[in-house]
Order: C-alpha cells, then sequence, then structure tokens
C-alpha cells in the first residue's frame, strides 16, 4: 500500500479539457524548462484554503510527478488536501475556468475556489 511518503502517482487527475487548456496555455507563455505545474492550496479565500494551480520552479519540499506530458510539482505538505481531486476546465457562458471536485472538502464557497477541511 503506498502512503503519502510514497506516492509514485500524482494525488490529482484531470479532464480532457482541463489537458488541453494546460498545453494550450503552456505554449502560448512560452515557459522554460524548468518552470512545472504546480498543483496546492494557500490559506484565504471565503472558507479558509484556495487552490493553487500556476507555474512555477521546483522547491525543495516538492514532490515531481510527470502526467499527460506536464512536468507537475506539489509541496509534500498539499498532498493531503487535494488527494483524490480531479480538476477540470469550464468554457461556458456562465462559467469558464478551472474547476477543482476535492472528496476532501467538507465545505466549499458558492465560486469553488477555496474550500475546508
Amino acid at each position: 500500500m503506498e502512503t503519502l511518503d510514497t506516492l509514485t502517482d500524482a494525488p490529482v487527475t484531470f479532464t480532457e479539457g482541463a489537458l488541453e487548456e494546460l498545453q494550450r496555455l503552456r505554449s502560448s507563455l512560452s515557459l522554460q524548462d524548468d518552470q512545472y505545474l504546480r498543483i496546492g492550496v494557500k490559506g484565504g479565500g471565503c472558507s479558509g484554503l484556495s487552490y493553487l494551480l500556476a507555474f512555477d520552479k521546483k522547491e525543495e519540499k516538492d514532490n515531481e510527478y510527470y502526467m499527460h506530458g506536464l512536468n507537475i510539482v506539489m509541496n509534500k505538505a498539499h498532498v493531503m488536501y487535494v488527494l483524490g481531486m480531479q480538476i477540470d476546465w469550464e468554457n461556458g457562458l456562465n462559467n469558464r475556468g478551472f474547476t477543482f471536485s476535492n472528496p476532501n472538502a467538507k465545505s466549499t464557497c458558492g465560486c469553488g475556489q477555496s474550500f475546508a477541511t
């Protein structure tokens, strides 16, 4: 059985739409090879924690994953907050942006960008 210390697969999944948008963003931003997709959480937002999704450099406390052509980094301490989360991309008239379906969230705000555990 894998523990958080020995996790080899990325703790999150992406929908096809999210992968397409992330690849499009990566190409359009002309990022350097040392820029990874960072997934994590930070304090703040309506419910206590906000999701973090950005291109960034790898740091000492990061786990590194490779999925669907994307190099992903995540602070080891953030894994427990997003384990099993699915990231999607919505491109509708009323809603446009990344959405997060997190099984660890006990409550979420109306915009879906913050949560409480």
